[in-house]
C-alpha cells in the first residue's frame, strides 16, 4: 500500500520539476545593469513633481507624507548631458519615514534603446536615502525581462540639498 501511494507522489514531483514555472525558478538568465537615475526637481523642466502632501509634512524633519511622481531620465553615465540615454524611470516615491528620511519607491525602468528597448523592470521597496547603499526588490518586468525578479542597489552619486536634485547609481541584478 505504501509503494502504491508513493507512485502518484513521484509522478507529481516529476511533473513539477518539468514545469516551466519550476524551470524559471531554478534557472533562466541573469543580467546585471548599471545605470544612473536623474531626479530633477529644479529648473523649468523638472522630472519629479509633488502631487500631494499631508498637513504634518510642513513641520516634519523627514518630509513625512510627501508624494512625488517621477519621469526621470536613465543614462549610461552620471553626466545627464553627455551620457547615452537608456530610458526613463516612471512611478512614484512617498516619504514614508516619520523618524528618518525613508521613501517607499514604486517605479518602472522603461528601456528606450539598445538591446533592452521596449522592456521594463519594476522596482519596489524602501529607500533610506542617506544610507550608503539601499536595496530594493525587482518585482517583475516585461519584454526581455518578463517574469523578472531580483534586486536593485542604489548609491547616491550626487545630491543637492538646496534644489533636491539627485543623481543615483543603480545596479540591477535581474533573473528572467
Amino acid at each position: 500500500m505504501a509503494a502504491a501511494a508513493a507512485v502518484p507522489l513521484l509522478l507529481l514531483l516529476a511533473a513539477a520539476a518539468a514545469s516551466p514555472a519550476s524551470a524559471a525558478a531554478g534557472g533562466g538568465k541573469q543580467t546585471h545593469i548599471k545605470l544612473y537615475w536623474h531626479d530633477v526637481l529644479s529648473g523649468p523642466n523638472p522630472t519629479a513633481v509633488q502631487v500631494a502632501r499631508a498637513a504634518v509634512t510642513n513641520t516634519s524633519k523627514t518630509s513625512f507624507g510627501l508624494v512625488m511622481v517621477i519621469d526621470d531620465p536613465l543614462t549610461e553615465g552620471f553626466d545627464l548631458n553627455s551620457s547615452t540615454p537608456l530610458g526613463r524611470a516612471q512611478g512614484t516615491y512617498v516619504a514614508a519615514g516619520r523618524d528618518e528620511v525613508a521613501l517607499l519607491v514604486n517605479m518602472n525602468f522603461v528601456f528606450q534603446g539598445g538591446r533592452y528597448n521596449g522592456s521594463t523592470v519594476a522596482i519596489m521597496g524602501r529607500n533610506a536615502v542617506f544610507d550608503a547603499v539601499r536595496e530594493m526588490a525587482v518585482v517583475g518586468g516585461t519584454g526581455v525581462f518578463r517574469m523578472a525578479r531580483g534586486y536593485a542597489q542604489a548609491r547616491t552619486h550626487t545630491f543637492d540639498l538646496k534644489t533636491g536634485d539627485a543623481i543615483v547609481e543603480y545596479n540591477l541584478y535581474i533573473k528572467h
